[in-house]
């Protein structure tokens, strides 16, 4: 491998699963360098939103998350996160390969089933405000702002003035965008008086209804008519850019025709698609070909009410075939089924070892978030490592003023030892010398006296 030029590495590289390139990482450090690129992982993930590539579906099963290769159904694996729980966690949103999990409304994280690296939101509280006890339903949104290069979750709150307010229109709704590259939250002062009109009870029917879909930069929601109240079915968006909303114009057909309809919206090919029910007997499906173009609107294809299913309350495209000839569509947030588009026919799509009951979500194989970890606890451990240096700084410090101490210690040691040595040394020939003196004045004293 070391004998392979880096530009061939590179383009064998992109073509990969990020689960493969996760692995060669540890191969040696030019790949580790490589993988971890930022500019490795934007082309990786734009190769594969261009091809189509290392699609998986991602299953949500009663308590469990469960992802399948949408090439090959024959394997199913546990998708083991950080934020598993007693409970479920829900999955709100999918976009370049993350998903958004949600314990509760204080705690939600951004996750990469492909890496399995996690990024945890900080917390932010719910403001309820006076005059309200308790918050409604919680709608959330996942999206990547291509203006900003920054991915934001969007969470919408409505307050009730007390429990039995099944309305829940009262109070306005609190707004909130978290942005991953700030890692913090913002309050949004929004005039869009229009969001208050969002039904808790059309949302709680089916619990995917309240997240966001995103498209054009933007994440979108459906006001669902409501008699007396709103005439008809509005689609609202949030953009992801501005941080504003606005009303999606539908189409004229549609607006035209029979009010008593139930709209859903979805993404199909990276438009944003719109559902129309009328009576749960066949389910028209209309894509924006160019966003935020009313005239653009077109109709795709229309599903009749399988005879396998007592009730066609909910549909939803996911994905086309890579032959582009068949439509893979969730129905009931139960079961998924292949649509023929010349036959006009459904399969069914058998997955071994799958739970019977599930919701579905495409996710795309990428390596955004890295592989580096939690990004919160990267961030926290290197706080831990910056304070422990510290302290070994200062010890360090505190060690060399020491070691500095104990040079002048032994130094002077040395003197004293040397001048000790020197003061022994004086002494003894002083002492030897008045010693010889002493002798030698006796001596002669001796002679005199006899008379030598």
């Amino acid at each position: 491998m070391t004998t392979i030029p880096m530009d061939i590495v590179n383009d064998l590289f992109l073509r990969l699963p990020a689960k493969s390139l996760v692995r060669f990482r540890a191969l040696s450090k030019p790949y580790y360098q490589l993988i971890d690129s930022p500019d490795f992982i934007a082309s990786h993930l734009n190769r594969v939103l261009r091809t189509g590539d290392h699609l998986m579906i991602l299953l949500r099963g009663a308590l469990h998350l469960y992802a399948v290769d949408l090439d090959s159904l024959d394997t199913v694996s546990d998708v083991e996160h950080p934020m598993k729980r007693g409970g479920p966690t829900e999955v709100f949103g999918s976009c370049n390969g993350l998903i958004g999990l949600s314990n509760s409304p204080t705690d939600l994280a951004i996750f990469n089933p492909s890496t399995r690296q996690i990024h945890r939101l900080p917390p932010s509280p719910i403001d309820l405000p006076e005059g309200s006890t308790t918050r409604g339903y919680v709608f959330y949104g996942l999206g990547y702002d291509s203006v900003n290069d920054d991915y934001k979750i969007v969470r919408m709150v409505q307050f009730k003035r007390d429990s039995n307010d099944e309305l829940g229109c009262s109070f306005p709704y609190e707004v909130k965008v978290f942005s991953l590259k700030k890692n913090s939250w913002k309050r949004i002062d929004s005039n869009f008086s229009t969001i208050q009109l969002l039904f808790y009870f059309y949302y709680h029917l089916l619990y995917r209804r309240g997240y966001g879909v995103l498209a054009g930069n933007s994440l979108h929601w459906v006001l669902p008519r409501r008699p007396g109240l709103i005439a008809f079915n509005i689609v609202i968006r949030f953009d992801l850019a501005l941080e504003e909303f606005e009303i999606v114009r539908l189409p004229e057909a549609v607006m035209n025709g029979e009010i008593d309809i139930q709209m859903d919206i979805g993404v199909l090919d990276g438009c944003l698609c719109l559902m129309c029910n009328y009576d749960q007997k066949h389910v028209d499906v209309w894509v924006m070909r160019e966003y935020n173009v009313r005239d653009s609107w077109s109709k795709a294809f229309t599903v009749m009410k399988p005879k396998s299913v007592k009730s066609f309350a909910y549909m939803r495209p996911l994905v086309y075939s890579k032959s582009r000839d068949k439509v893979l569509l969730e129905i009931n947030n139960t079961k998924l089924v292949w649509f023929d588009l010349e036959s006009k026919k459904l399969s069914t799509l058998r997955i071994k070892d799958c739970p019977s009951s599930y919701s579905a979500e495409i996710v795309v194989s990428s390596l955004v978030l890295g592989c580096k970890g939690d990004l919160a606890n990267i961030e926290r451990r290197n706080e831990q490592r910056a304070r422990e240096a510290k302290i070994v700084q200062n010890s360090n410090k505190r060690d060399d003023f020491l070691s500095k101490g104990f040079k002048l210690l032994y130094l002077l040691s040395l003197v004293l030892c040397c001048c000790g040595r020197a003061f022994l040394w004086i002494h003894t020939r002083v002492k030897d010398t008045v010693g010889h003196r002493c002798g030698d004045t006796g001596r002669s004293k001796q002679l005199a006296d006899t008379g030598e």
